[in-house]
């Protein structure tokens, strides 16, 4: 799939951790460092206990907070609060993906499993929240993350949105199955960083043997935007 088969796109769907800015940049990083800390405490485990914890549940409840929601019975918002508490500055703006969401045609959306709080403080520091029709955030899909097919229908139905003129950029290979499935077009956005202490499943891609149901894949979504005008 090229440029010239998204003409009929209008709806633009983006996840925002390592897809709106670049995974590349030590940021995510401290959100994990978070999580783990918060279960340490919560769990009272040692740091390196809590870790093996944290992944697991990442891995078979798509986030680790639906883990902990699942198995913990834990209220979510002290959790979203404490991880989302970090350092914004290690975000430079870029102007040139300002540019190119702004000239995509039709509406766009941020469709992502943090809280809707995060998304805002990150796009508002991004200098992109404005450009957004709308957030679906964590606490809009009850707590069930992507890449559970829920949260995907209710995403699509809120927004009255036809999957066939949809786009979705993610950095999860897995987080882009049920968006194919539904009949939107899927890029995936790659990263050059060692991910090997991420499981496999939930690590972003290098951009080697994709699976089928990505479309395209990029690991500069400015100039791939840019690309399409």
């Amino acid at each position: 799939m090229g440029p010239a088969d998204l003409n009929h796109i209008d709806c633009w769907i983006f996840d925002l951790d390592n897809t709106l800015y670049s995974g590349d940049v030590n940021f995510f990083a401290q959100i994990d460092k978070k999580m783990t800390a918060f279960l340490s405490r919560y769990l009272s485990l040692p740091p390196a206990e809590a870790r093996i914890i944290q992944k697991q549940y990442l891995v078979e409840y798509g986030t680790t907070l639906s883990g902990l929601m699942a198995v913990h019975n834990m209220d979510p918002a002290e959790y979203l609060h404490y991880v989302h508490d970090i350092d914004l500055d290690v975000l430079a703006p870029d102007p040139k993906l300002y540019t190119a969401l702004e000239s995509l045609p039709g509406r766009k959306f941020i469709f992502t499993n943090g809280s809707r709080t995060h998304a805002k403080n990150v796009g508002e520091h991004l200098n992109i929240y404005g450009l957004f029709d709308g957030i679906f955030a964590i606490e809009d899909i009850d707590y069930v993350p992507k890449p559970k097919r829920a949260p995907y229908e209710q995403f699509v139905k809120a927004f009255d949105i036809d999957p066939a003129y949809a786009f979705m950029a993610e950095d999860s290979v897995r987080n882009l199955e049920v968006p194919k499935e539904m009949g939107m077009a899927t890029l995936l956005i790659t990263s050059d960083e060692d991910w090997s202490h991420e499981p496999k499943e939930s690590r972003p891609h290098d951009g080697e043997n994709v699976p089928d149901h990505v479309d395209m894949h990029t690991n500069d979504l400015a100039r791939w935007l840019l690309a399409l005008r």
